[in-house]
């Protein structure tokens, strides 16, 4: 039985498997280190091993050649066609017999002693089902990085931001993010998380097909009664876009089109309409912000993604139907929006004092 399973979902990546893989192979062994205190419970009848995988998601590159030529210890899973991060990674670990899933970009550095610290936090409370790393940029190695930072969360209208990056600002890291503690979504770039979980809460949501994906299922992971984590004894540093360029009409209108699902499979009754109506509103700003700029492809994309939105509709509605939606915590109680534009609070500890709490 492997007790964590390190699973890189691969699409066109090859030059990133060439410039990651090493680190992940090198630093992703199970071992004990006393003097740190990371050592995972060992169960005597049960033998704690680790191993990596990389799943090909319909590549038409080299990469499937360059890891058989390259790699052929790694196990190789090969999907038919390229169904996205989340359909993907759905796919992919469907196939794999673990304790621990961790989902990992190829274009991740590892470092020593990085699976560890976050197993040890995670067996210590089965409640813990889901959890990240501290992600640091890989060329700016003292910076948080954009995708993760120290862990992430959202406002009231549903904005993700992080501890380290909120919107475009990135903090240093200077210890200021050093203590373990919940939070509301692991980064999918890194993502911990319970095998009897993964498949409890059927995954992540193969509708998304990328982008936003990992908080849903985060989110359906808190209200299910789980915590997130975050753990800072375990570093990573990460690219970014490895995939997609950073601005990208298909980009924007899948994070427009998914985030909006997201809200509207997860939020409680009593704000699901106000909140819905807001974001179609702030999103119409948006889009009109993008044609002020010049940026036709982006404007379009903000209207296909509502319109994808409505489509959805029906099948929202009977997913939405077999969730549960409680209050939960680590929800930012204002506009995002405001408080960084208006107000100027452009780093997470401005925000302090202001997070919803969850219903005991």
């Amino acid at each position: 039985m492997i007790h964590v399973a390190v699973v890189i979902l691969n699409w066109n990546g090859r030059g990133m498997l060439e410039r990651f893989l090493p680190s992940v192979l090198k630093y992703s062994l199970m071992s004990s280190d006393s003097e740190r205190g990371w050592q995972v419970p060992h169960d005597p009848e049960m033998e704690l091993e680790s191993k990596v995988f990389v799943a090909d998601n319909g590549s038409t590159d080299d990469s499937v050649e360059f890891m058989r030529r390259r790699y052929p210890q790694v196990p190789l899973i090969l999907l038919d066609k390229n169904y996205g991060f989340a359909e993907g990674y759905n796919k992919a670990l469907a196939q794999v017999d673990a304790d621990y899933y961790v989902l990992l970009n190829s274009d991740v550095e590892c470092t020593p002693h990085w699976i560890q610290p976050v197993i040890s936090m995670m067996e210590r409370d089965e409640n813990y089902a889901i959890a990240q790393p501290k992600m640091l940029m890989y060329d700016r190695k003292h910076t948080f990085e954009y995708a993760g930072g120290a862990g992430g969360f959202i406002d009231h209208y549903g904005y993700p931001f992080c501890r380290g990056r909120i919107f475009s600002t990135l903090e240093r890291d200077h210890g200021q993010y050093d203590e373990e503690c919940d939070i509301f979504w692991a980064s999918g770039a890194a993502m911990f998380v319970r095998a009897e979980v993964y498949r409890e809460l059927h995954g992540l949501d193969g509708d998304f097909f990328a982008h936003m994906e990992e908080i849903d299922f985060c989110w359906r992971a808190k209200n299910s009664g789980y915590s997130v984590r975050y753990c800072p004894r375990s570093v990573v540093y990460h690219v970014g876009g490895g995939t997609l360029p950073h601005s990208s009409p298909f980009k924007t209108r899948l994070n427009f089109r998914n985030n909006l699902c997201m809200l509207y499979k997860n939020l409680p009754d009593s704000r699901l309409n106000t909140v819905i109506r807001w974001r179609l509103l702030l999103d119409g700003v948006a889009a009109l912000k993008f044609l002020a700029q010049g940026h036709w492809g982006e404007f379009q994309a903000v209207g296909t993604a509502h319109k994808e939105f409505k489509m959805l509709r029906s099948s929202l509605i009977e997913k939405r139907s077999q969730l549960q939606h409680n209050t939960v915590s680590g929800i930012y109680g204002r506009l995002l929006l405001v408080e960084y534009y208006l107000f100027r609070r452009t780093v997470f500890t401005a925000l302090l004092g202001r997070f919803s709490k969850a219903k005991e």
